[in-house]
């Protein structure tokens, strides 16, 4: 069933976390009150008093071993967000909650340095926006992340950033001071280069141009940063790999990385009404796809395959990847983050006893 567009949101649906134990539907009860105007959907943040923000990971295909998110939920509304379904532990819904009912971390940079402080720390890169994007619009006025470089940078410490947005500009004077020691590595995602497109799967995203303006700017200060193709739809984006990975490359980029897309829980549902609410001539060609790249179902979570898929068609897709690498040079320059250089917040401004 085809859903209304809601203007600047991503998700057709208010759909049910798969935690709760009644469903909603909105039915002609005879009365007329079916076809009333709804309130606008408004964007909302609430204080989250979070106890420690780094979180730890032990996947084998994941290329950190610690995360840290500022927010919960994300206002860019990309209808194939991963992370949507953690909204349901909140009791919320994966669908338009996600993108409207956020959630932040206020206290993220003094808790951050306070485990950075702990004795026992293990200096490694933190990866920021493994959930949610660090810069989303909340941002501008929160400044969240930016506190957490300005740690980060006073403690020399490494870290890695994802995103969409080209807020990350306003951060450079952190990152130029970062780069000088390796510490810091950035990474744009480009879905597509389809103004249209992009503001149907990602409406409140940084538009694909300036993501690109974005990631010259970035080399161009000796932050390196580079592009991920992510994530992958059959029929919908991977014609368009290689012109991303090109055009990423005009920009100024020297690394990539793609992921296939992935469709956890209730995801399932909402890209499936998304497809059909937008593109619905397209919509059974993607998920047949997708299936075919996901061993007969909609979503593997099986690690080693679960970024990439299997089978004929994800072969094909890793060996295009593969080849518009070597052809523009990508991957061929990269040094690992610097973790030597840490120093623990607690040393800070204390004098020598001896």
């Amino acid at each position: 069933m085809k859903h209304e567009v809601t203007r600047g949101r991503g998700a057709t649906l208010q759909i049910e976390g798969r935690f709760e134990s009644v469903a909603r539907e909105r039915v002609d009860d005879g009365w007329g009150t079916a076809d009333e105007e709804l309130q606008p959907f408004k964007t909302t943040v609430t204080v989250e008093q979070a106890k420690s923000v780094i979180q730890r990971h032990d996947s084998p295909d994941l290329p950190f071993d610690y995360s840290l998110n500022a927010y919960r939920g994300c206002e860019h509304g990309c209808i194939y967000c991963y992370a949507r379904p953690s909204h349901g532990y909140l009791n919320l819904s994966p669908g338009l909650d996600f993108e409207t009912k956020l959630f932040a971390k206020p206290e993220a940079a003094k808790l951050l340095r306070a485990e950075l402080a702990k004795p026992g720390y293990r200096c490694a890169p933190i990866a920021l926006g493994s959930n949610t994007d660090p810069y989303q619009p909340i941002e501008r006025e929160w400044q969240i992340t930016r506190q957490i470089l300005e740690v980060l940078a006073e403690c020399r410490h490494p870290v890695s950033i994802v995103t969409k947005a080209a807020l990350v500009e306003r951060d450079l004077d952190l990152l130029t001071q970062l780069a000088r020691d390796d510490l810091v590595q950035v990474f744009v995602s480009v879905t597509t280069l389809d103004a249209e497109l992009a503001r149907k799967l990602e409406p409140r995203a940084s538009s694909p141009r300036r993501r690109l303006q974005a990631i010259r700017k970035l080399n161009e200060a000796g932050v390196p940063c580079g592009v991920m193709v992510a994530p992958v739809i059959p029929f919908l984006t991977d014609a368009e790999l290689e012109s991303v990975l090109q055009a990423a490359s005009d920009h100024g980029a020297r690394s990539a990385g793609y992921t296939l897309l992935r469709l956890p829980y209730e995801l399932k549902d909402l890209f499936k009404d998304w497809l059909a609410t937008h593109y619905p001539l397209k919509a059974e060609h993607v998920m047949s796809r997708l299936r075919e790249m996901r061993g007969g179902k909609e979503n593997d979570s099986e690690f080693g395959s679960r970024f990439r898929g299997n089978g004929l068609f994800a072969d094909l897709l890793a060996q295009r990847f593969r080849k518009a690498c070597e052809r523009m040079g990508f991957n061929l320059e990269g040094r690992p983050l610097v973790t030597e250089l840490f120093k623990s917040p607690s040393r800070h401004g204390q004098m020598d006893l001896f």
